[in-house]
């Protein structure tokens, strides 16, 4: 009872003091019990406002970093510690956000040292507003080598986070060739369930992009080493449905990255094109589809080797006739979009660029350095085939896997989406999927027989280009590093080892056809059904 008498006796005399003693005398003895107290404690303490500046409007982006770093720890020990915590989810999010409550101390370790986060919110006088601070207390002693390495620590597991938390959105351009850029993309969110995982492609291939995707995503100090834009060229190629918007979506979701689809149809020039691309964020996918069919980028080709007179009377009436005017997008400035000047005003970007046939585009757009990895996507391959059952149908094995892969070195492989929508449309009986699969292959077959044997006439053009494919033992889905030449050089001898060999397949594929019809015992009626891959 003494004890707690004197501390009130204690108490009243801080009140009188208080409320006797001059401001700027308290403001003094504040300032000295505070010295006093940072000169025999062993602990140092950083603040990091909201706000830049002592009445600044400027957010802190290291006040959000913390912030986000927080919540990136939320499910280790640093949660565990708080005493209590703020849980909120946007409705665009289905992710749980964790923030230290007002006034609450949290607890983190690095480099051996135990530290500490205290989330100040104060009430500003006079206003509804407040003052919001965190200060971290680390050990003195240690505190100019540890606080640089802690805070960039801080900064890239923020960064990490926010990445593979926020909402992707997918972009596209909706500019009307007014001549007002501010708002030249609108986005929807990117949700596309596409993942490397339900990819039908080959293992290897999948490796290879996986690999390349990664090493790229981590070479912030490899590219500014080396003095390049930190930016990647991919070049898609390959039939219809052979996959390419499949894996852009997969790609996205692996980086964690937005999705910028350009549509150059709506561009009105090359200024408009620039505009847009400069509005394009960091750790993004920008993507041109069909490039061939986008825009007209061989006039530009024509232009140079037409004299001069010609060039200037086209220049004056301002036709179509492939002069590189101001009012169209021009084969220069898709140039510079992608490997330009103007393309190093941002980091961390894929270019990809997708197309049916790679021989009809320009080959100054695919040269290395603008498409720095060609990926060629083709038919389905067994593994590739496997993986589609495996998704659609749940099955692992089948006793027609052995007749499929017969039928896919054969040269009778479909393409992804026509084997997904054979097994989408018979998914509730295995069976009976993988039947029509087998009679559809027999009827590529077929078709490719009697092109080899002077019926090309009725075949469509997807089956005049599997035609030329046939004696491939595997699909044509392939990776592709390094110089064109070396490609085209591959591609045409294989092609003339084909050619040699061609006159004996149509023998081949007949007798191969009739053993094949026996070990499957189906309904040779259906083969016509999916004879030309059309659905």
């Amino acid at each position: 009872m003494e004890i707690l008498s004197q501390l009130w006796s204690l108490l009243g005399l801080l009140t009188v003091l208080q409320n006797v003693l001059p401001s700027q005398i308290l403001s003094l003895l504040h300032s000295v019990y505070e010295s006093t107290q940072d000169l025999l404690s062993p602990y140092a303490y950083v603040e990091i406002p909201e706000f830049n500046g002592y009445c600044g409007v400027d957010l802190n982006d290291l006040y959000r970093h913390v912030h986000l770093y927080l919540n990136a720890a939320a499910s280790a020990s640093p949660a565990a510690s708080c005493r209590r915590v703020t849980l909120s989810r946007s409705p665009s999010s289905s992710r749980v956000t964790f923030a230290v409550a007002p006034n609450h101390t949290v607890h983190d370790s690095f480099g051996g040292h135990r530290l500490s986060w205290t989330h100040h919110v104060d009430g500003v006088q006079d206003s509804l507003d407040e003052k919001r601070s965190f200060t971290l207390r680390l050990p003195k002693r240690h505190r100019q080598a540890l606080l640089p390495s802690y805070l960039s620590h801080v900064t890239s597991r923020a960064e990490e986070f926010e990445r593979v938390s926020r909402e992707r959105r997918l972009f596209t351009n909706n500019t009307t060739g007014s001549g007002s850029f501010e708002s030249g993309w609108v986005s929807v969110p990117f949700r596309h369930p596409s993942t490397f995982e339900t990819l039908a492609l080959e293992p290897e291939l999948k490796k290879q992009i996986k690999n390349d995707l990664v090493s790229f995503q981590n070479g912030r100090e490899f590219y500014h080493r080396v003095g390049r834009a930190w930016k990647r060229g991919y070049l898609l190629h390959g039939p219809p449905g052979s996959g390419k918007s499949s894996l852009i979506a997969a790609m996205a979701n692996f980086l964690c990255y937005d999705v910028y689809d350009l549509e150059l149809t709506k561009v009105s020039d090359n200024s408009e094109l620039r505009s847009l691309l400069i509005q394009t964020t960091n750790r993004s996918i920008i993507v041109i589809e069909d490039i061939d069919c986008s825009v007209d980028l061989t006039a530009d080709r024509t232009t140079k080797k037409q004299p001069a007179k010609s060039f200037k009377k086209c220049k004056t009436t301002m036709s179509s006739s492939g002069c590189e005017d101001s009012g169209r997008v021009t084969l220069s400035g898709l140039l510079n979009f992608t490997d330009g000047l103007w393309s190093c005003c941002g980091e961390e970007r894929i270019v990809v660029f997708t197309t049916n046939h790679r021989d009809s585009v320009d080959p100054a757009l695919v040269r290395c350095g603008r498409m720095d990895v060609h990926v060629s996507l083709g038919t389905c391959g067994i593994h590739a085939f496997k993986e589609l059952v495996r998704n659609y149908l749940g099955v692992e094995s089948h006793a027609l896997f052995d007749a499929v892969d017969a039928c896919i070195r054969s040269g009778g492989s479909l393409t992804p989406a026509q084997v997904g929508e054979i097994l989408l449309r018979n998914r509730g009986d295995a069976d009976l999927a993988m039947k029509e699969v087998v009679a559809a292959m027999q009827g590529r077959m077929l078709s490719l027989a009697a092109a080899g044997g002077g019926g090309g006439d009725q075949m469509d053009n997807e089956d005049v280009v599997a035609a030329v494919s046939v004696g491939t033992r595997s699909p044509e889905s392939v990776l592709m590093i390094g110089s064109p030449e070396n490609w085209d050089t591959a591609l045409g001898g294989r092609k003339r080892k084909e050619s040699v060999n061609g006159s004996n397949g149509c023998e081949k594929k007949v007798k191969f056809f009739v053993r094949l019809k026996s070990l499957t015992k189906s309904d040779s009626g259906k083969c016509g059904v999916f004879e030309r891959g059309k659905h």
